[in-house]
């Protein structure tokens, strides 16, 4: 199978009408720093000079991923002044749930007090884009008239603390949007979601699902954890990230200089850099977090955009580019106009 049919062929899509009345983000207070993890045997100057990352955040004994979505969640209404109650639809974007089963989406939706549907999306790193494009759906067609999209991980509790090139870049932490209908010129301008499952094996969790159960035998082997290929991730990451940027840019009819905002997955600092130098994205339209939260997966994009928002660098009439790329192999990228 060639490249272009491996990422589907450029599926491209536009959908109008739809604003993001407010965001909100959440990371647990407990900051690890590169110099705490020099006593793991990991060479600090080495993780900030190949990721980018100084400090990650890591949730605390007997937190969870649904407690990252709650209070995220939580924050995202109260900035838009909308009660739980008139929420009609919560999608969470998690490859962290709490458990198996039941989905972290239902957990989410009780505790925030949300009378509806709950739908949990696994597209890890993508995950966000996917749930935002998802309840837009809903949205658009009026099967919602107000939906909450958190995109959420808690990393720390399935990467191998023992592995010093893979171990430093994550963290754990949490993000939401509230979206309803807009005006016609609001919303997502194009977007493009995609997948290559040829490439599950490089970035994976083994055990825990139906093909290699829960066993004494598996965790003995490290099966329960995280691996990763990070130069196969790399390559991959950096071609499918310039590369649908591209694509949604035609799709808009858009040039690069159009655009107001970059909020790219806090993958790795080489990523992003060389995304920037290939197309000659202006640096100063960027979002850059990643060396105070590292990769937080489906929480990376929302966080971001959240900071942002709170930083008076998002206006009404922007158009933000997100894009979210990662385990399935999985990528999301949208131009959202404010």
């Amino acid at each position: 199978m060639d490249e272009q049919s491996k990422r589907g062929s450029a599926l491209l899509h536009t959908l109008p009408g739809i604003r993001i009345v407010a965001t909100g983000s959440f990371a647990p207070p407990r900051v690890v720093t590169n110099d705490e993890l020099a006593r793991l045997g990991m060479d600090p100057e080495w993780i900030v000079q190949r990721t980018g990352v100084r400090e990650r955040r890591h949730a605390a004994p007997g937190t969870a991923t649904s407690d990252l979505c709650v209070e995220a969640g939580r924050r995202c209404l109260e900035t838009a002044e909308v009660s739980a109650r008139d929420v009609d639809l919560l999608v969470v974007g998690t490859f962290t749930p709490d458990r198996p089963v039941c989905s972290t989406a239902a957990t989410v939706q009780d505790r925030l007090g949300i009378p509806s549907a709950a739908i949990e999306i696994s597209a890890a790193c993508a995950g966000f884009v996917y749930a935002l494009v998802t309840a837009a759906q809903f949205v658009a067609t009026g099967a919602s008239r107000r939906s909450l999209v958190i995109g959420a991980d808690c990393n720390s509790r399935v990467i191998d603390a023992s592995l010093p090139k893979i171990y430093p870049l994550f963290g754990d932490g949490a993000g939401a949007v509230l979206v309803e209908r807009g005006t016609a010129e609001q919303g997502l301008m194009a977007y493009t979601l995609g997948a290559d499952g040829s490439g599950a094996d490089l970035l994976c969790k083994q055990m825990g699902g139906s093909l290699i159960p829960p066993s004494h035998e598996a965790i003995d082997k490290g099966l329960h954890l995280l691996i990763m290929d990070g130069k196969g991730v790399f390559k991959w990451a950096t071609r499918v990230l310039c590369d649908s940027i591209v694509e949604v840019l035609d799709h808009a009819r858009l040039e690069l200089s159009d655009i107001d905002l970059f909020v790219l997955h806090q993958a790795n600092m080489r990523i992003i850099d060389a995304a920037a130098d290939y197309l000659g994205i202006d640096r100063q339209k960027l979002v850059v977090n990643i060396e105070r939260y590292g990769n937080t997966s489906g929480g990376s994009v929302p966080l971001a955009l959240d900071e942002a928002c709170r930083q008076g660098r998002v206006r009404g009439g922007d158009k933000i580019l997100m894009s979210g790329y990662g385990a399935g192999l999985s990528w999301g990228t949208a131009i959202f106009r404010w």
